[in-house]
C-alpha cells in the first residue's frame, strides 16, 4: 500500500542517516562470475595519434519538449553506421528540477537531414515505478548504452523521501526494435541491487566504458553522508554482475572513465570537498582493484564532467574550469589522462549574472566528437567537431 511504501522510505532515511553519522558504508556485493579485464576504445580508428585539433561542424540547442522551460543532465549515445541517426541525447525536463513533472526526455540526430529531431518523453512516472515499492518524487541523470545486441538500456536516478542522497537507480530497456527512432519505447528492467539498505544512496552520471565481451562499466556513486564512486560491471546483455568501490576517499562522486590501455583505466571525479579540483584514480587489472592517485591540477567547482578516450593515447575532457563557477565550459586534450591541456572554451557567460554551462556529455558518431550539455538549466546544448592531424 502507498502509505506502507512511504512509511518504509522514512525509516530507510532515519536509519542511512543514523549509519552515515557513525561513517559507516554500506556493504558491496563483490563481484559475481568472472570480471572481463579488456576494454575498448571507441570506433575511432581514423583518429590521429598524435593530439589532434578540433574543427567545428555545428552547434545550436537541442529541441525542447513543449512547454518545458527547464532541461538539465544530457546523456549522448552514438547509434551504428546502419542506424538513421547519428546520436541520440536523453535529458531530464519539466518545470523545474525536481519537480512533480519531470520526464526524461530525448531527441535524435538525424543522418539525412543533419537536423534534430522534435524531442519527446521516453521515461516518466508511470505504474511501471510501483514495482520499485519506493515512493519516487523525481526522475534525473539517465544514462544510455547499447547492448551487444543492439538493445538500448537507459539507466534513470529516480528519488523519494530524503532527496538525491536516498536515490536508486532504475533500470530501463528497449521495447522492441524500431526503423523509425519515434517509436523508441522502453520497458521497466529494475532497480540496481546496490546497497543492502533497499538500494538507496546510489546514482549515475556519466558514459560507461565499453568492454571486448560486449558488456561495460558503468561508473556510478554513493551519496549520502560520505560520497565516493563505484564500478558497475555488466554483460553484453546488460545484466548486472558485480561492483567495486574505486576510491577510499570520501568526498568524491559522478567519476568518468577513461582508458588508457585495455587493461589500465582512469577515473576523473568531481571533488565535493573545499579544494574543487579533479580527482584521480586508476586500476591495472581491468577494474578489479583501484588506487588513488595524485591530483590532476585542474580546478572545477565541485561539477560534472565527462571523459572519452577516442583510442590510447587520445583523450579529451569537458568540465568547468573555473573553481567557483559554473560560468566556463572547456574541453582539454591529453595523451595519458594525467596531464591536459586546454583547447577549446565551449561555452562561456556573456555580462552580468549568474552563467551556467554544466553537466557535459561526450560520444564518437560519423567521424566526429559530439559534445552535450546544459545551457543555463533552460536548455540541452550541443556542438560537433571533426579531428584533423596536428
Amino acid at each position: 500500500m502507498v502509505w506502507q511504501r512511504g512509511l518504509g522510505a522514512l525509516l530507510a532515511l532515519v536509519l542511512l542517516l543514523v549509519l552515515s553519522s557513525w561513517r559507516r558504508e554500506p556493504d558491496m556485493p563483490a563481484p559475481l562470475g568472472d570480471w572481463p579485464t579488456q576494454a575498448v576504445s571507441t570506433s575511432a580508428t581514423n583518429a590521429p595519434s598524435a593530439l589532434p585539433k578540433l574543427v567545428s561542424q555545428g552547434a545550436g540547442l537541442i529541441p525542447m519538449p513543449a512547454d518545458t522551460p527547464a532541461a538539465h543532465a544530457s546523456t549522448l549515445l552514438a547509434l551504428p553506421a546502419t542506424s538513421p541517426a547519428s546520436v541520440m541525447a536523453f535529458w531530464f525536463a519539466g518545470s523545474r528540477e525536481s519537480g512533480p513533472d519531470v520526464q526524461i526526455a530525448m531527441s535524435h540526430f538525424d543522418r539525412a537531414s543533419q537536423v534534430w529531431s522534435p524531442a519527446r518523453f521516453v521515461v516518466q512516472r508511470d505504474a511501471s515505478w510501483q514495482r520499485t515499492d519506493y515512493a519516487v518524487r523525481r526522475l534525473g541523470n539517465p544514462v544510455a548504452w547499447m547492448d551487444g545486441s543492439g538493445r538500448i538500456h537507459l539507466f534513470v536516478v529516480g528519488t523519494g523521501l530524503g532527496g538525491w542522497a536516498a536515490a536508486r537507480v532504475v533500470h530501463y530497456v528497449q521495447k522492441q526494435a524500431v526503423s523509425n527512432m519515434d517509436d523508441l519505447q522502453f520497458r521497466f528492467e529494475g532497480v540496481l541491487p546496490l546497497s543492502w539498505l533497499w538500494n538507496t544512496s546510489h546514482l549515475v552520471r556519466a558514459m560507461p566504458l565499453p568492454l571486448q565481451d560486449g558488456g561495460m562499466v558503468l561508473p556510478a556513486y554513493f551519496e549520502l553522508g560520505t560520497k565516493y564512486p563505484v564500478a558497475l560491471r555488466f554483460d553484453a546483455q546488460g545484466v548486472f554482475r558485480g561492483m567495486v568501490r574505486m576510491s577510499q576517499r570520501g568526498y568524491l562522486l559522478q567519476p568518468t572513465l577513461l582508458m588508457r590501455s585495455p587493461t589500465e583505466w582512469l577515473a576523473l571525479m568531481r571533488d565535493n570537498s573545499p579544494d574543487k579540483q579533479l580527482r584521480l584514480a586508476q586500476t591495472h587489472d581491468g577494474g578489479q582493484t583501484w588506487q588513488d592517485l595524485p591530483d590532476a591540477e585542474l580546478r572545477n567547482p565541485d561539477a560534472s564532467v565527462a571523459g572519452l578516450a577516442l583510442q590510447a593515447g587520445v583523450m579529451f575532457l569537458v568540465y568547468n574550469p573555473l573553481q567557483d563557477s559554473r560560468g566556463e565550459l572547456a574541453l582539454s586534450a591529453s595523451a595519458d589522462g594525467l596531464r591536459w591541456t586546454q583547447t577549446l572554451t565551449l561555452a562561456q557567460g556573456q555580462g552580468e549574472g549568474r552563467h551556467e554551462f554544466s553537466y557535459p556529455s561526450m560520444a564518437w558518431a560519423d567521424n566526429s566528437l559530439w559534445v552535450s550539455y546544459t545551457d543555463h538549466r533552460r536548455a540541452i546544448a550541443w556542438q560537433r567537431f571533426s579531428l584533423q592531424a596536428p
